[in-house]
């Protein structure tokens, strides 16, 4: 009997992770499952690099979910990415499918893999207060009382997932439940890509200009002229923050633009690496692939380590 039934596929920006995954989708009858911020929402389309034309393979389509799922200016965060998460999962189980789960965004990957409770809270300051100013040492004894069945005993170790565990029994006791969908048992098979740094860089400097040159400044100028204000945009981050500002006038030139996006997207693919590295840390096992250029290698790779397990 398997260990997993799902397969995760993470890495940070522009080595392929779409590509990997549609593939996997493919060769074991499963549907992807994105996990990208920026992807759920309607009209961000080159520049969160949805690609959709590559969710097919020998003209067979590959289903795909949590793409397209949210118009602007709409507030889409964690807590609503990991309840329509539960929904999509058990759909695709339900008719015998394998999810496919391809993202770079940290947060919602790890909200899914380590189970984050997430609750709207009602505001209790006092409560919360307390909690921060409590050794973590005697939070973490007082959440094992309160449920001894704990079994991610790494949870323990971090004050901020106490705290947020502690206010959740809490507002359970006063009627507020945590979340509106039930929990799927989740057993994840990980697979992580990457490259080495210089290679990401080349490949974040070669999409860039090909998303420029494929009218991205237009479709954030187009998104704006439709009401959604810079400021909503710019929050946005990365590609619709900085060409925002240029279409303000506030970046002077197109390669300023370029310059000023490829350093920022540079350092948001080390921040993902980072949170994968404490991803590790924190008990996640990622299976990584070998840092070679060659994709269909990495897909063949990929099919293999989940034919080993």
């Amino acid at each position: 009997m398997k260990d997993y039934n799902c397969i995760v596929v993470l890495g940070p920006t522009a080595v392929g992770k779409t590509s990997i995954g549609v593939a996997l989708a493919n060769h074991f009858d499963g549907e992807v499952i994105s996990a990208d911020s920026r992807q759920t929402y309607c009209k961000l389309d080159i520049g969160s690099g949805k690609d959709i034309c590559e969710y097919q393979i020998d003209g067979k389509k590959i289903p795909y979910h949590l793409i397209d799922i949210v118009s602007l200016p709409t507030e889409y965060n964690v807590y609503n990415y990991q309840q329509d998460f539960y929904k999509v999962f058990k759909d695709v189980i339900s008719r015998g499918k394998m999810p496919v789960i391809v993202g770079g965004t940290g947060m919602y990957l790890d909200a899914i893999i380590r189970d984050y409770q997430l609750v709207i809270l009602p505001e209790n300051e006092k409560l919360h207060q307390e909690l921060l100013n409590t050794p973590l040492e005697e939070l973490a004894a007082r959440l094992l009382k309160e449920q001894p069945e704990l079994h991610t005993k790494c949870d323990l170790l971090e004050k901020d997932r106490v705290i947020k565990a502690l206010e959740i029994i809490e507002a359970k006791k006063n009627g507020v439940d945590s979340t509106s969908v039930d929990r799927p048992e989740i057993k994840p098979l990980i697979i992580g890509t990457t490259l080495e740094r210089p290679q990401i860089w080349e490949h974040i400097s070669i999409r860039l200009q090909e998303r420029l040159d494929n009218g991205m400044l237009e479709e954030v100028q187009s998104i704006h002229d439709s009401g959604i204000t810079w400021e909503r945009l710019e929050k946005l981050g990365l590609e619709y923050r900085y060409c925002s500002l240029f279409l303000q006038g506030k970046i002077q030139s197109k390669q300023e633009l370029f310059e000023k996006l490829f350093i920022a997207i540079r350092q948001f693919a080390k921040r993902q690496e980072t949170w994968f590295r404490m991803m590790e840390k924190n008990g996640v096992k990622i299976n990584w692939l070998e840092k070679i250029t060659d994709k269909q290698s990495r897909i063949n790779q990929a099919i293999e380590l989940v034919n080993q397990n």
